[in-house]
């Protein structure tokens, strides 16, 4: 069942991913990719909080929304919006139409410039969680990835004592493969050649 499938191209992927042009184009691309650009990990931040009880692929299939509605994922822009640019987020058919996740959006770009202030570098303050590479995992079967780990606890609650919400542990782990600090392509994916 969780096993790799080939697809047309005769490419092997995660089987999560099949059957959908975008989420392939997702994994191929993106998932499990290291990055240190804290404009992407503000994105992925945003987008896996919108998540919460959703499909991943629901939230791709509105990214580009997302990027309207929440000024290109800029912190600074988005951490100005109030209680108007909530009415007009919450009437946006392009976005999930949450009160509490849409608020936690904007208490989150705040949470993060305020991080950005402490640390320096949310980047750099991230990584560290991994001593500054990416935990590489290669599990043969999608049953095999956990849904979260002791080191997404602790992204989790350090999240959490600064204000941000909808970063659960779970949420956390999704946003660690999202944006490369946890490599979960299934063994013998191709995105996880050449590493073993």
């Amino acid at each position: 069942m969780g096993d790799i499938l080939p697809r047309a191209d005769d490419v092997t992927r995660c089987p999560w991913c099949l059957g959908n042009d975008l989420y392939v184009a997702y994994h191929d691309e993106e998932w499990g990719t290291p990055s240190h650009d804290e404009h992407h990990l503000f994105e992925m931040l945003l987008l896996e909080g919108q998540q919460a009880g959703l499909s991943w692929l629901t939230i791709l299939k509105k990214r580009e929304a997302y990027r309207a509605a929440f000024a290109g994922f800029d912190p600074e822009l988005i951490a100005r919006f109030r209680g108007d640019d909530v009415d007009r987020l919450l009437a946006d058919p392009g976005i999930v139409r949450n009160r509490a996740k849409v608020q936690a959006a904007i208490g989150n770009a705040r949470a993060f410039l305020a991080l950005r202030d402490e640390v320096g570098s949310v980047s750099e303050w991230l990584w560290d969680f991994v001593d500054g590479a990416p935990v590489v995992n290669r599990p043969r079967f999608v049953e095999d990835v956990p849904a979260e780990t002791h080191t997404s606890r602790r992204l989790s609650q350090a999240l959490k004592r600064r204000g941000f919400r909808f970063v659960g542990p779970t949420i956390c782990y999704a946003f660690m493969q999202a944006v490369g600090v946890v490599d979960d392509h299934l063994a013998g994916c191709f995105r996880a050649s050449g590493d073993t």
